[in-house]
């Protein structure tokens, strides 16, 4: 034979036959198990990957990598910091905004949202409202046209369509002859987008940066920039650099805020369900794992008769102990090579089976309002796929040891006596 006759042996205890089908059947359930468990690890992290991948692209499309804003009152001349900000290699676009707080109202429906002022030239260079407008153009965003750009869930809310009318209605009093009012201004609807996140669709309305100055009595200053940053990661060091150079120069205070800082209780609050679940699922791992033991000793038991010819033959105790930890990792490299396909096949499909689970049962599975996307994504990533096959092959080899001690150990004239 080609083969050592150890690995021989161990491929022909795998098979089926009659006389010994409960011994294979007990090995298929081994198999069959650590496939499952490294599956449902995969595709659990492969769930958890996707969705902040999601969040963090649409987050970084609606809120850019930074911001800087005047620490107790708006940045005056914006045009002379944005040169100044611009100026930097590690910046690499900047654009000015406005924006405060009010209420959207379109016949009986009322809504909270954030007016965000924009120039629509300056803004498609630092986010990507641009690329997820369904109906409309940003460019309609024109000084003194009073035209607003709304969300799509805030749309269907509200009730109204490109070309209605929408009142936004500030918290701050104006005097009148009837006595103290709220200032209210009627906007046209220019415009739907969608980002296909919930916090954003329903609750962020675009309008000219020169309107919203008028609508907030800002004098034309800015409440901020807002900065495109080549290397995300290194958005807040960027920005407090900047903040500094322009705080120099200027003599003002000036804060800022980075994606980082703005959302990190949904990234901190996902890798902690990661590792939670990561250390979680790998116990089943190990228990699926360790279910080798147990048909190991079986299939010991069953060949003791074997193990005593063999030894008569002249086959050393590492000769034995090869032979069924070599039977051992068959089970594991199978089963965990089964559990990666099976993973592979279901983050592929995953989302149309979600899809289909709604369809039938008439259920919302994944309520953006709660999860803050409408659809389930998932990223298979290599380096994690190879650790979670590498973990159980290492937990399938370690429940070997013990069975395959025990088959060594084992004396031959004690086992061919009643044979």
């Amino acid at each position: 034979m080609r083969q050592p006759y150890e690995l021989s042996i161990a491929v022909r205890y795998l098979r089926t036959r009659s006389s010994h089908s409960f011994i294979s059947f007990i090995s298929a359930v081994s198999m069959i198990g650590i496939a499952l468990a490294v599956a449902v690890l995969i595709v659990v992290l492969s769930v958890m990957n996707g969705f902040e991948y999601e969040l963090q692209r649409r987050i970084l499309g609606m809120v850019s990598d930074a911001s800087i804003t005047g620490l107790n009152e708006p940045l005056s001349d914006w045009q002379a910091a944005r040169e100044l900000v611009l100026a930097r290699d590690d910046v690499e676009a900047a654009a000015p905004y406005v924006e405060g707080q009010a209420m959207a109202q379109a016949g009986e429906a009322l809504a909270g949202i954030t007016v965000r002022g924009i120039d629509p030239k300056l803004e498609t260079e630092v986010s990507t409202i641009g690329s997820v407008m369904t109906s409309g153009q940003l460019e309609d965003l024109t000084p003194g046209s009073y035209r607003v750009v709304i969300g799509q869930q805030l749309a269907t809310f509200l009730g109204v369509d490109v070309g209605d009318k929408v009142v936004l209605v500030l918290a701050e009093a104006m005097v009148t002859v009837a006595g103290l009012a709220p200032r209210v201004r009627r906007f046209t609807v220019a415009g739907i987008f969608d980002a296909g996140m919930y916090e954003y669709d329903r609750g962020l309305v675009f309008t000219s940066f020169e309107d919203a100055a008028r609508l907030f009595e800002t004098r034309g200053q800015a409440t901020g920039l807002r900065l495109s940053i080549p290397d995300f990661y290194e958005a807040r060091d960027v920005a407090m650099a900047a903040a500094k150079e322009l705080a120099n120069e200027r003599g003002a205070d000036l804060s800022i805020e980075d994606w980082t800082r703005l959302h990190s209780t949904f990234f901190r609050s996902i890798q902690l369900q990661k590792s939670m679940m990561f250390v979680i699922l790998s116990l089943v791992i190990a228990v699926a794992a360790f279910n080798i033991v147990s048909t190991l000793m079986m299939v010991v038991r069953d060949k003791r008769g074997d193990i005593a010819i063999l030894r008569s033959f002249g086959a050393t105790q590492r000769s034995v102990m090869t032979l069924f930890a070599s039977q051992g990792t068959f089970i594991g490299v199978i089963g965990t090579l089964l559990g990666v396909l099976l993973a592979l096949l279901i983050s592929s499909q995953l989302g149309n089976f979600v899809n289909l689970l709604q369809g039938w049962f008439g259920i919302d599975l994944l309520s953006a309002e709660v999860y803050y996307l409408e659809d389930l994504p998932t990223q298979v990533r290599p380096l994690e796929v190879l650790q979670i096959g590498g973990m159980a092959l290492v937990l399938a080899v370690a429940a070997t040891f013990y069975p395959a001690l025990s088959a060594a150990r084992q004396p031959p004239a004690e086992a061919l006596r009643y044979e």
